[in-house]
């Protein structure tokens, strides 16, 4: 039980410290410079918990398996971090911007997980996207 839920548990406390963080960048920053700083400190502690958690295997060796995804998240994990940070400082609380960008990001996934890795749309998965469209005009107002 505990491996199921922990993930999550590092999820919940992870993604909540990173929306206070993104909100905290001074305004007077360029995000892409504040971004170097971010990518250099998580490049130096992936580098230091691949050798403290790997003990059988070097690091060119798992470079050898990547395929296309690294380089993708690479690019796209700047738009998530760009985009919250430039919506912070258009002016979304920091009590409804993750919220809403995430719902929406939970609607997408269902029909993406339809239609690239045939899940079914159920009609539970129809009254949750249903009651998420419903919350986000309620958080909203």
């Amino acid at each position: 039980m505990f491996n199921y839920i922990w993930p999550i548990a590092l999820v919940l406390i992870s993604n909540t410290i990173y929306q206070i963080a993104s909100k905290s960048v001074p305004g007077n920053m360029d995000a892409f410079a504040s971004l170097t700083i971010t990518y250099t400190v998580s490049a130096v502690f992936c580098l230091t918990m691949f050798f403290v958690t790997n003990k059988n295997s070097t690091l060119m060796a798992e470079y050898a398996k990547t395929n296309w995804a690294p380089f993708l998240l690479g690019i796209v994990i700047i738009g998530l971090e760009i985009g919250l940070i430039f919506a912070y400082r258009a002016g979304w609380p920091v009590s409804s911007a993750s919220v809403v960008a995430n719902t929406l990001v939970a609607i997408a996934l269902i029909f993406v997980a339809a239609f690239v890795f045939k899940e079914q749309i159920t009609m539970t998965k129809i009254a949750g996207i249903a009651l998420c469209l419903g919350g986000l005009i309620l958080i909203n107002k």
